[in-house]
């Protein structure tokens, strides 16, 4: 497709930056800790250039062709370097200007399926990146609130998962597809999917990914208000996750470290009611975020601000939500741009609070489009 031209010359980084999930029996380098995601060619830090989303030739040129028919070393690299962008673009701006320019390089890499490769290695990399892609896909489509598209990708990777029994990509999937379930109003679902996620994740030997599938399970259980085997599911992620990371960790769950269990221990708090552990916990989240990942550290923010109001601190909740505000023209996330929508909402009647009336006025001055969300009742 591009005679005489390599990877890098197409801008991709060269084969060995590329830190996605290898298939094979031995596991690849160790994974870089949380919050420390390897750089790859992309925006800097903070707004898009010009203040601009990024052109999809930025995101994501075209890196895909089959020489002689069938795929390569440099095709399987080019799907790899493609999940890679999506997850260090998301961690630092959220999915909304992303997700629409992800559709070719998805449907390029299932194409390069049906073509074949040129040995089973190559084979397997172009299964496990197809499916890790489909998944990162899903993930942008979840956070941009298209949660019908978000499923889809989902099962697409489940398949791929089933059909070459691939337990960390099965396990994958079924971890998305219950914090997707739980953010679509079916909590049941979402305690099954991580049930599904487990039982697949016991194959492997990663206590940190048994750890975020536990809280992706607690999630579930508060949403069913069912507080016992919430907190039966919080403990075991706890005493998982410190057993500290392994060399056989996803990279993909390099977002997940203690800034990410206390978020997600908040947010279960916030479910069943308990307002002052939930700020508790946000609190921490917020503290412990990574600056890489700008688009957490708004979400945790925000939901701070919700839990803050939700325990009668509305002018608390007013600072804890202008921070957030002031993070949003960094991140372009409409489930978070709907529970901020929502905070305002609940704060206008303690508009009176000069607080709370600062923050609103500044809520007011700043654009926003027609959020996808449906905020789910706490």
């Amino acid at each position: 497709m591009f005679p005489g031209r390599t990877l890098t010359d197409l801008g991709f980084s060269p084969r060995e930056a590329v830190r996605g999930r290898r298939a094979g029996p031995a596991p690849g380098p160790r994974p870089a800790p949380a919050g420390e995601r390897a750089a790859a060619p992309g925006p800097p830090p903070g707004r898009f250039p010009g203040g601009d989303p990024p052109h999809p030739d930025f995101v994501f040129r075209e890196p895909f062709g089959v020489p002689g028919g069938r795929a390569g070393e440099a095709e399987a690299a080019a799907v790899e370097e493609a999940v890679l962008r999506i997850r260090l673009l998301d961690d630092r701006h959220g999915a909304d200007s992303i997700y629409p320019h992800t559709a070719r390089p998805l449907n390029a890499a299932y194409a390069l399926l049906d073509a074949g490769a040129h040995r089973r290695s190559i084979a397997d990399r172009l299964y496990a990146g197809a499916g890790e892609l489909a998944i990162s896909v899903g993930w942008l489509a979840h956070d941009s609130g298209r949660l019908a598209d978000a499923r889809a990708h989902y099962a697409e990777a489940l398949a791929t998962a089933r059909v070459t029994g691939d337990p960390a990509l099965e396990a994958h999937a079924f971890c998305n597809a219950a914090f997707l379930a739980r953010d679509a109003g079916r909590p049941r679902e979402a305690v099954r999917a991580a049930q599904a996620a487990r039982r697949a994740a016991d194959r492997l030997a990663s206590p940190r990914l048994l750890s975020l599938i536990a809280l992706r399970e607690a999630g579930g259980w508060a949403w069913l208000t069912d507080r016992t085997n919430c907190e039966r599911a919080l403990l075991r992620a706890q005493a998982l996750f410190c057993r500290g990371p392994s060399d056989a960790d996803p990279e993909w769950m390099s977002f997940y470290g203690e800034a990410e269990l206390e978020g997600l221990e908040a947010q279960c708090w916030s479910a069943l009611g308990e307002w002052g552990r939930a700020v508790e916990h946000a609190r921490r989240a917020v503290a412990l975020q990574s600056p890489h990942f700008t688009r957490n550290i708004a979400l945790f923010t925000t939901e701070l601000a919700s839990d803050l109001l939700a325990d009668g601190a509305p002018d608390a909740a007013a600072v804890a939500a202008g921070r957030a505000l002031e993070l949003m023209d960094q991140v372009s996330s409409s489930r978070i741009r709907a529970m901020l929508d929502e905070t305002a909402r609940v704060l206008r009647p303690h508009g009176r609070n000069a607080t709370v009336a600062d923050f609103l006025a500044r809520y007011e001055t700043v654009p926003r489009g027609a959020a996808r969300v449906r905020v789910q009742p706490r």
